[in-house]
C-alpha cells in the first residue's frame, strides 16, 4: 500500500459533500454498525506494509492508534478534522519526504466487539477513508486498562516497513490514550483477535523491546480524558517508554504534536522553527505543543525493561539523526 498523493482539494470536496448531505465522516460507526469494518479487521492479516515505490522512493511509516473507549471517543473526530494540517506540515514544510500513514483504534479485548482495528499505510486520501471506517465503540471494561499491548504486538509482528528494512531508520508509532495496558499479551486474545497461535502469554516488556527496534513509540495523553494526569498511568507508561510519554493539554493539538514530533525526529526542524510553522499556519496549538515537546531529547529513545533498568535503543544500530 502507500501509492498516490494526498490532496487537500479531495479532502475538502468530500467534506463539502458531507456537510451538504448530512453524511458523517465516520459513516461506519454512525450508521449503527457494531462490528469492525472489513478493511480494518486485523484477524488473519499477515502484514500491513509501508513500501518504497517510484512515486514514493523514501517512504516513512507513521502509525497513529487511538483508544476509542469512554471519553477518548472524541479523539478520532478531532484528528479527522485536522488531517489537512497534519499532511500540510509533513509535506509542504518538508518534515517528511514520503510519509505513509496508518490509522487504527484500540479497545478492550476482554469485553469489546472491536478490541483492535488496523488500517493500511497510505500516502493519499485513502487514509481519510480508513479513519472514517473506524468503529467508535465507546466501550471498555471500567478497570482503567485497555488492550494497548495487543495493538503493540500487532505493530511489532504484523507490519513490514521499508524505512527500517532498507534504510535502518525507525518509523513512528503514536498511541493516544489515557489508561494502563494489560501486563501481557494473552495467547487467547492474540488468537481470537489476530489469529496468531502463541505458545505462551508475552509480557508487555518483551513486546516493547521488539516494537522499539522498528518504531519510535510515543504515548500521548490528552487533556479531557478520564485519566489525564493520573500518576499511576503516567508511571507505567514512563517505565515502558521513558521520555516519549507526552502530556497534551489541548485535544485539538494532536495533529500538530504528531507532525512536529516527526519533524524533530527527522531533524527537519528545531522546536522553535516548528512552533513558528504553526503560527504561520494560523494554528492556535503552538503553546500546547511546545509544552508537550519541550522535554524531548531527540538523541535517543530510552525505554525501561520493567526491572528498573533503562536501555538506549539508539544503540541498536538504527539511527534517528
Amino acid at each position: 500500500m502507500g501509492s498516490g498523493i494526498w490532496s487537500t482539494d479531495v479532502y475538502s470536496a468530500a467534506k463539502h459533500f458531507r456537510d451538504a448531505s448530512g453524511a458523517s465522516a465516520f459513516a461506519h460507526s454512525d450508521s449503527g454498525a457494531r462490528t469492525v469494518h472489513d478493511d480494518l479487521n486485523p484477524y488473519g492479516v499477515a502484514v500491513r506494509e509501508s513500501r518504497d515505490s517510484a512515486e514514493h522512493p523514501v517512504s516513512l511509516a507513521i502509525a497513529v492508534l487511538f483508544d476509542v473507549t469512554g471519553s477518548m471517543g472524541g479523539v478520532p473526530r478531532a484528528l479527522q478534522s485536522r488531517l489537512p494540517d497534519l499532511l500540510g506540515l509533513l509535506l509542504r514544510k518538508g518534515y517528511a519526504t514520503d510519509p505513509q500513514i496508518l490509522f487504527g483504534a484500540i479497545g478492550d479485548a476482554t469485553c469489546d466487539r472491536a478490541p483492535l482495528q488496523i488500517g493500511q499505510f497510505e500516502s493519499d486520501n485513502r487514509m481519510d477513508e480508513h479513519l472514517g471506517n473506524i468503529l467508535l465503540e465507546g466501550g471498555g471494561g471500567g478497570q482503567m486498562r485497555e488492550s494497548y499491548e495487543l495493538a503493540m504486538y500487532f505493530m511489532a509482528r504484523h507490519t513490514s516497513i521499508d524505512c527500517f528494512e532498507k534504510r535502518g531508520r525507525r518509523g513512528y508509532l503514536f498511541i493516544i490514550g489515557d489508561e494502563l495496558p494489560y501486563p501481557r499479551v494473552k495467547r487467547q486474545e492474540a488468537g481470537g483477535v489476530i489469529g496468531d497461535r502463541l505458545e505462551r502469554d508475552v509480557p508487555i516488556e518483551e513486546i516493547v523491546t521488539e516494537l522499539t527496534r522498528m518504531y519510535d513509540v510515543y504515548y500521548i495523553i490528552p487533556a479531557g480524558a478520564c485519566h489525564a494526569g493520573n500518576g499511576d498511568v503516567l508511571a507505567v507508561w514512563r517505565r515502558l517508554l521513558g521520555q516519549n510519554v507526552l502530556e497534551l493539554d489541548d485535544l485539538g493539538a494532536v495533529c500538530e504534536t504528531i507532525a512536529l514530533t516527526v519533524g524533530l525526529g527527522e531533524d527537519a526542524i528545531g522546536l522553535d522553527e516548528g512552533l513558528s510553522d504553526l503560527d504561520e499556519l494560523g494554528s492556535a496549538a503552538g503553546a500546547s505543543v511546545g509544552r508537550a515537546l519541550a522535554k524531548l531529547d531527540r538523541g535517543t529513545l530510552v525505554v525501561g525493561d520493567g526491572l528498573g533498568h533503562e536501555h538506549d535503543h539508539g544503540g541498536s544500530g538504527v539511527t534517528r539523526l
